[in-house]
Parts: structure tokens; sequence; C-alpha cells
């Protein structure tokens, strides 16, 4: 099968290719230059937020599949640059769809928890949307793009995703390992409950549901267990055997320039019922997590 990737340099895109890469035909594409470990596939730069690159990548491909893991997922640059924000998340979805609906291809997309206003969560699939700043609002927007331009198409929700490759993007995760390692103290919110979710699993999700399903609608695919992100922090310093100096911190104090939603995070029972790559109770994915670390790093 051929198997398109935006995003492929991002935490999901990176891990799909991985997973993809010599068992299909697989493109490839990000922003800037590759980043990915070499592999069996092609890889293409292109650009979401341009209006034409990714979609023309995607035709001359002839992708009969595509994960959509590509989007500016930085929640303060978003919030600072609201053309930015709605060119990637929204207008580079639609690039995305109309390409998928011109080959009859299949399309799953990533989004995330902050669709939701963070009053309620974990949030279930039935769950109506109320999102805060503008990475919140273009991504729900561009959930519509997806399903609205695609037939049949799927959007995946995932909650602050962690894990990826030495020369990704690092993630709160990689952080405190970092930090700790180094003797620097840690802050973390201490009022935040998200689904921590490794992003290795979370593509192995991706591909099984773009590939063995045609589940069609919004799928929570994001880690199992519901948590604060101080204790994430402790149980990821405790899997690595790491000690060192916590600091809480509550969001209103951290002076951030866009709204993060406090009480986020995603039910998956759906997903637990769907799919064979179940989401990852937090232990289990923090056991992956160092494993990958190790072998990454040698």
């Amino acid at each position: 099968m051929r198997i398109a990737v935006t995003g492929a340099n991002g935490l999901i895109g990176g891990e799909a290719v991985a997973l993809l890469a010599g068992r299909h035909e697989v493109l490839a594409t990000g922003r800037g230059p590759c980043r990915l470990p070499a592999g069996a596939y092609r890889w293409v730069e292109a650009e979401l937020g341009d209006g034409v690159s990714v979609e023309r990548a995607l035709c001359d491909f002839g992708a009969e599949a595509v994960l959509h893991a590509g989007a500016l997922t930085d929640v303060d640059e978003c919030e600072g640059d609201p053309d930015a924000a709605w060119r990637v998340n929204v207008g580079g979805s639609g690039q995305v769809a109309r390409a998928c609906r011109a080959l009859a291809a299949r399309l799953v997309a990533v989004s995330t928890d902050y669709v939701f206003d963070g009053e309620a969560g974990p949030y279930g699939e039935e769950d109506p949307p109320r999102p805060r700043g503008v990475y919140a609002r273009t991504k729900l927007c561009g959930e519509e793009a997806a399903l609205l331009l695609a037939p049949g198409a799927a959007v995946v929700r995932v909650s602050s995703v962690f894990g990826g490759f030495p020369r990704s993007r690092t993630t709160f995760a990689t952080q405190v390992v970092e930090k700790l390692r180094r003797g620097e103290p840690v802050r973390t919110f201490s009022d935040q409950w998200l689904s921590p979710t490794l992003a290795s699993s979370a593509a192995a999700a991706c591909v099984e549901l773009l590939s063995e399903t045609r589940h069609a609608g919004v799928l929570h695919v994001s880690g199992a267990t519901w948590v604060d992100r101080a204790e994430f922090a402790r149980r990821v310093a405790a899997r690595f055997g790491l000690r060192g100096e916590f600091i809480p911190v509550r969001t209103a104090e951290a002076g951030l320039r866009a709204p993060r939603p406090l009480r986020g995070g995603l039910r998956v029972e759906r997903a637990a019922g769907l799919l064979c790559n179940r989401p990852l109770p937090l232990d289990e994915a923090l056991d992956r997590f160092h494993a990958e670390w190790v072998q990454r790093r040698r």
C-alpha cells in the first residue's frame, strides 16, 4: 500500500514512518530537512501552510492512505501568530483532505484534547468541544476540514505526547529526565490534568486505524491513565531512577500567553475495544519510553 505521513519530523509522524517503512511504500513529508533516522521511505519537504505543496506531493505520490500528523503545535506561538496557526492547522488539513478526496484515499488526522475547555475532563468522544485559545480553535477547525472534505475520514485525539527520536522536538518527559540528570530542579504544573501519551503507542494505534480498519469519525487514542502533570513528572523520574527537586507551579502564575485546559485528558474505552494497539496505562508506557530512550541513545 502507498501510505503518506505528514508531519513526519514530529513525534507521532516520525514513529509512524518507522513502523511503516519496509512494510509499505512510504512517503514522509515535513517542514525543512528530514530529521528521521535513515530508512525505507521517500522524503519530500512540503509546507502545510503554503496552500499547495502537501496536496501536490500526496497527489504525485498517488497515496492510498494518509496519516496527517502535521500541525503547528506550539500553543504560545499559535496565540501570538493566529494567521500562521490558521494556515497550517486549518489550511494544511484542508490540503490533505482535498488530496485524499481526489485520490479516494483513506485519511486519519491527528488532533488534541485541547479542543476541550478543561473544565470537566477526562473527555469522551461524544463530549462537545469548547476550545480556548488559537491553537485549540484551529485544531478543531482542522478536524472539521478532515471530516467534511474527505469521506470516511477518522480523527484521533491525543494528550500530552512524549517520547520520540533523539532529533525530534523535546517533550515534557524528556525535559524531566535531562534536567534531573543535570541536577536542575523541575518546575511542574500542579493544577493541570492530562492523559500522557507515548508517541510510539499513539503511532501504532494510528497505523492500525489507517491500514486495518474503516472506522470513521473521532476516536481518542491517548494514554489510559489520567494524572496531574506534577505526578507525571514524579513517575517519569522514578522510572529512570532519578531524584531531584520538583517545584509545583499553578498555571495562572506561569505567565503563559495561551490558555491551557486544566482538567483535560481523554477517555479511551472506545479505542481499547476497537484496536489491538490499545491505549497504555502510564507505568507500561514509561517502561516502553525507558527502553526506547536506552536503545536510541546507544
